[in-house]
């Protein structure tokens, strides 16, 4: 039998690369190898049945259903460790590439002294990185401000990086956020939660394993697994939007298949609590999540 060609893919719905058979019309797995890194064998789709069936291997060579490799296309096998890596990586490639792609911001500055001026507030943000607007919102009859401006970077990394931390301007302290535009109240604008939560841990699920596996996905600024043991944990990224793309994922760890989900804020769960209890004061529920704005409890 002379040399052919055989399609192979790693997916049904890929199109496939033609690999090169053997004089006897085996192919050989390394040649499947050397194109597909991993590849452990080959499977294929049966015309009549439209099943899935495993192409025999033995020693390292494939051979042809039936004598005949057809015009079928054959699909790669890959160790279940092996994939489930692959797809880790995929994962982490894809969330990599939603964050290249982004667009930044204007910020809201909250908290600023009366006296903070724009240029002021340019020389300030300008440490981290390209601004290229600020403003400082103004009482349209007196001039005075209102306490409050916003600022846009050049660059995204230098946006998130802002958001990530409180910032001493003009000897006070102050919050840059994302404002919500939806909502027309600044003041209880829930931000994205940037942690998650971790479902079906192990216990020999340490802090450090939880912090190396998800760094391949943005940067970890805390991992929190409580004690005694409870089968969670808690991860936070320094950007939300690497923690809003992991939601209702299923990763593995340590050969764990672990389920990521949203972590809600608390304060979220506020006027829920106090409507629970008698007298029912939304007033009471008010006052404390501005306490709660003011005074995040990482900065306390």
């Amino acid at each position: 039998m002379s040399e052919c060609y055989i399609r192979v893919a790693e997916d049904e719905n890929e199109e496939p690369m033609e690999i090169p058979s053997e004089e006897d019309g085996t192919v050989l797995l390394s040649t499947v190898a050397a194109q597909f890194p991993g590849a452990c064998g080959l499977r294929y789709r049966s015309p009549v049945s439209q099943c899935m069936r495993g192409v025999r291997l033995v020693e390292g060579v494939l051979h042809a259903p039936d004598s005949d490799w057809g015009n079928l296309v054959y699909v790669v096998n890959y160790p279940k460790d092996n994939k489930r890596k692959m797809d880790e990586m995929d994962a982490a490639s894809a969330v990599k590439i939603k964050r290249g792609i982004q667009k930044t911001s204007d910020l809201i500055v909250l908290g600023l002294p009366w006296k903070t001026s724009e240029q002021d507030l340019k020389d300030y943000f300008s440490t981290f990185g390209e601004v290229i607007m600020v403003q400082v919102k103004r009482d349209v009859k007196t001039g005075n401000s209102k306490g409050f401006g916003f600022v846009r970077f050049a660059d995204y990394e230098t946006q998130i990086k802002v958001m990530s931390q409180r910032h001493m301007i003009d000897g006070r302290w102050c919050d840059c956020k994302l404002p919500n535009s939806k909502q027309n109240n600044m003041l209880y604008e829930p931000m994205r939660s940037r942690k998650v939560f971790v479902g079906r841990c192990t216990e020999d699920m340490t802090a450090d394993d939880l912090r190396q596996f998800f760094m391949q996905y943005g940067e970890v600024t805390d991992v929190f697994i409580p004690k005694p043991f409870r089968a969670f944990a808690f991860v936070t990224f320094a950007d939300d939007q690497v923690a809003q793309s992991l939601c209702g994922e299923d990763l593995i760890i340590k050969g764990t298949s672990v389920h990521i989900s949203n972590a809600e804020p608390k304060h979220n769960n506020i006027h829920h609590l106090f409507s629970n209890f008698p007298g029912r004061s939304p007033s009471l529920a008010a006052m404390f999540e501005r306490s709660q704005y003011q005074y995040p409890s990482s900065h306390v």
